[in-house]
């Protein structure tokens, strides 16, 4: 290994570690305020070492991450530092989530400034304990390991069946992107339906939706899944008079322009489609020509009339059937509502890559809140991955991945946004080349 090569990694991982830092910077410095400063260390460490120790099943697991704080040697003391950090009563979990609220906030005025319209994707999906039954929170939650495993594949045959439950917890994300852009975390909610935290999934969606439209009002475009699909929701967003794409389910029932109440699929069936684009699949890595169909259409949950946009992908796929609050006037209007329901599958994505890369399912904390605490920690390595795509120019980051992460597959390269890589990337940078306020046999005191 060259001279030149080494000296360049040790540039880029102490670069890399000041992007870090700036990025926590706001966090610590309220942090600072609140509770000794060892254990604000210790926070930014752990964000450092999640980061790097790469296990999906033991990812965050306190002994795990201890041995990688300080040292393989160090471990009980390293994993005694974490537990400090999240037994301390000085602070809670509300100032990680407020600190995303904040970075949300600062990409909705960065995508305004671009002249771009902002979008806040909203999903669900669940924390799977299948093994656990006495730590605190858990309720039923469909498994969606039990689904997949169960989908008939060629060759092979097992009868859907009924769902399978498993003990867990509910979970829903929120993100902020651009048309273009890479997404912004923006807010984590875990939530239990049995024992003494219980809640219900409508109360807490609906006081993230308060504060969503006290926080940004109209200035966002809200884009939900079928999930939300129903008058309570569209009830919901009309008293705060938001704007939002929801896929509606195609047997719910609008009113249409005559008047007459339908199901979705009925007010739409055989019109023509007023345009036909060639759309990448990107989850299938194709073009399907699709068509597009738009009428306004009403609903009495919502006090403003509505527009049932219908995309057609082809043969043998299910149209999209989307009903938005903005208005939808020409063919271009339609398809920019397509374009804005397209971005959800970032929201996926981040589900996905939570579960995978940074362990979201491992934590053994019998403790609801010290679990909540593990769990944002780990969302701040999370958001900082997405920041990462912000940051870093685009030869700057094909470099680093080159270097650190090769692969030779065209797949591989040509991913807009190779978390994966980036993740793996980092991890075997500061492996290698530690930056030297996160040395591994450093003490910090």
């Amino acid at each position: 290994m060259s001279t030149h090569y080494k000296a360049k990694s040790r540039r880029l991982s102490a670069t890399l570690s000041q992007k870090l830092s700036e990025f926590l910077a706001p966090l610590v410095q309220q942090l600072d305020a609140q509770i000794d400063r060892r254990l604000v260390r210790t926070l930014v460490r752990l964000v450092h070492t999640i980061l790097i120790f790469r296990h999906q099943t033991h990812g965050l697991l306190l002994s795990e991450l201890g041995g990688y704080l300080l040292s393989p040697a160090q471990a009980p003391a390293g994993t005694k530092r974490i537990s400090n950090l999240l037994r301390s009563r000085k602070w809670g979990f509300g100032v990680i989530e407020q600190f995303l609220w904040q970075q949300g906030k600062a990409a909705v005025d960065a995508i305004e400034t671009a002249h771009k319209t902002p979008l806040c994707l909203w999903d669900e999906s669940v924390l799977e304990k299948s093994e656990s039954l006495a730590i605190e929170g858990l309720c039923a939650v469909k498994s969606s390991k039990a689904a997949r495993l169960k989908r008939i594949k060629p060759g092979f045959f097992n009868p859907p069946g009924r769902p399978i439950f498993v003990p867990g917890m509910n979970w829903l994300m929120l993100m902020i992107v651009g048309p273009e852009q890479a997404p912004t975390l923006t807010a984590m909610k875990w939530w239990t339906t049995r024992g003494l935290l219980k809640t219900s999934k409508r109360t807490l969606e609906k006081r993230l939706l308060a504060d969503c439209a006290h926080r940004w009002g109209r200035r966002v475009v809200h884009v939900w899944d079928r999930g939300f699909a129903g008058s309570p929701w569209l009830a919901a967003a009309s008293d705060h008079a938001l704007r939002f794409v929801l896929r509606w389910q195609k047997k719910y029932k609008l009113t249409d322009s005559h008047g007459a109440k339908r199901n979705a699929w009925k007010i739409t069936r055989g019109k023509r489609s007023l345009g036909h684009r060639l759309i990448w699949d990107a989850r299938r890595r194709c073009y399907r020509k699709t068509g597009i169909y738009f009428t306004q259409v009403f609903h009495e949950a919502s006090a403003t009339p509505l527009y049932l946009v219908v995309s057609r992908p082809g043969k043998g796929r299910k149209p999209w059937y989307l009903l938005t609050s903005e208005p939808v006037v020409t063919v271009d209007d339609a398809w920019n509502i397509v374009f804005f329901y397209a971005r959800r599958w970032q929201v996926e994505m981040g589900f996905r890559l939570a579960k995978s890369e940074l362990a979201f399912e491992s934590p053994r904390l019998w403790s609801w809140k010290n679990r909540l605490k593990l769990l944002l920690i780990a969302s701040l390595a999370l958001a900082f991955l997405f920041s990462l795509l912000l940051m870093l120019p685009a030869d700057t980051l094909d470099d680093f991945l080159r270097m650190w992460c090769h692969r030779t597959g065209k797949r591989h390269r040509d991913v807009s946004m190779p978390l994966y890589r980036l993740r793996s990337a980092l991890s075997r940078l500061w492996l290698f080349y530690p930056p030297p306020a996160f040395a591994f046999f450093q003490n910090p005191g």
